[in-house]
């Protein structure tokens, strides 16, 4: 039997879990054929959303809680939860409720034996002109720093070929990014047109500097490119010197009287010293991870894994994996 395994990483939705709980339970009863689990990834959230998961894994055993025992980023959470999955296909999706479960099945014809990864599209997305804005720069950032095919757009709702998940889990350092992660195990990927909605409760949780962060995050994951961007910034703004050196020289010897002048040359010291803390600081960002990396920093911890009354029976195997820290 074909089993899903849907992965919901959990914060601030002490409102919302259980309709998107029940909204899963619904769609999968209209395709009895298929066995589930439902997998909640509590992500150290500062509202009551663990009490309301641990009231639900008492009555449903379809659902598996991890408790983690700090919050170390979304990413982190969903890879946590992708620990945990003993499914053929992994679901992901939001808390909130705007990711269209309903459509579960559209995603899941798409794949067929063509494609590893079936996406939503979203022609409107139901949120703030900001997060529009940031969603874009993400995702011209990700095709050209990760090859990312023109054409791909990576939303929250998705479902993946259990292959590419344990590929991704292999990455056992901290700072996960799951688009790199995932485009550097396939391309093999297709997106679905649907329509978002709006959230049933509550409003986002993510504020400008968590997705700076994110942003950041995904910035110097996978790629050397920001660093080669800033060698090439260095020899522009040294040929740019170079070149008004020249010309300032030429003046001077064609009129003498020329003054040289402050504006100018403060302008170009502030121009070349922006470059060079630019510099400097995404070298430093870079010498920063790798330190974090050979210290072993935790991906995430999980303090405490919950489940249902007849749990899957395989989590015994799925204990033994996850009683190593990630």
């Amino acid at each position: 039997m074909t089993k899903l395994s849907f992965v919901i990483p959990c914060y601030g939705s002490e409102g919302t879990i259980e309709m998107v709980i029940e909204e899963i339970k619904e769609v999968m009863r209209q395709r009895p054929e298929f066995d589930y689990e439902i997998i909640a990834v509590n992500d150290h959230s500062p509202d009551n959303v663990l009490s309301v998961l641990k009231r639900l894994v008492q009555t449903n055993d379809k659902l598996i809680v991890a408790d983690l025992s700090q919050n170390m980023g979304k990413h982190s959470a969903v890879m946590a939860g992708y620990s945990l999955v003993t499914g053929d296909y992994v679901v992901g999706l939001d808390d909130d409720g705007q990711c269209p479960t309903n459509e579960l099945w559209k995603l899941y014809d798409a794949l067929g034996s063509d494609y590893d990864i079936a996406m939503a599209e979203y022609p409107v997305k139901k949120q703030s002109a900001f997060k529009n804005f940031g969603s874009r720069v993400n995702s011209w950032m990700s095709r050209i720093l990760l090859g990312k095919p023109k054409n791909i757009r990576f939303e929250n709702f998705g479902i993946t070929k259990r292959y590419v998940i344990d590929e991704i889990i292999k990455y056992k350092n901290p700072y996960p990014n799951l688009e790199g992660l995932s485009l550097r195990t396939t391309k093999r990927i297709v997106n679905v047109r649907m329509e978002e909605r709006e959230r049933f409760a509550g409003k986002g949780n993510f504020t400008f500097f968590r997705s700076l962060k994110l942003w950041l995050n995904g910035f110097t994951a996978f790629s050397v490119k920001p660093l080669r961007i800033s060698s090439i910034l260095g020899v522009i703004s040294a040929a740019f010197g170079f070149i008004l050196g020249i010309v300032i020289a030429i003046r001077k010897i064609i009129n003498p009287d020329i003054l040289m002048g402050y504006s100018s040359l403060m302008a170009a010291l502030l121009f070349i010293g922006g470059i060079l803390m630019i510099m400097l600081g995404l070298i430093g960002e870079y010498i920063g991870r790798i330190y974090i990396c050979i210290n072993d920093s935790p991906q995430y911890v999980i303090r405490e894994i919950l489940r249902g009354k007849k749990s899957s029976a395989d989590a015994e195997d799925v204990q033994d994996q996850t009683a190593k820290i990630n």
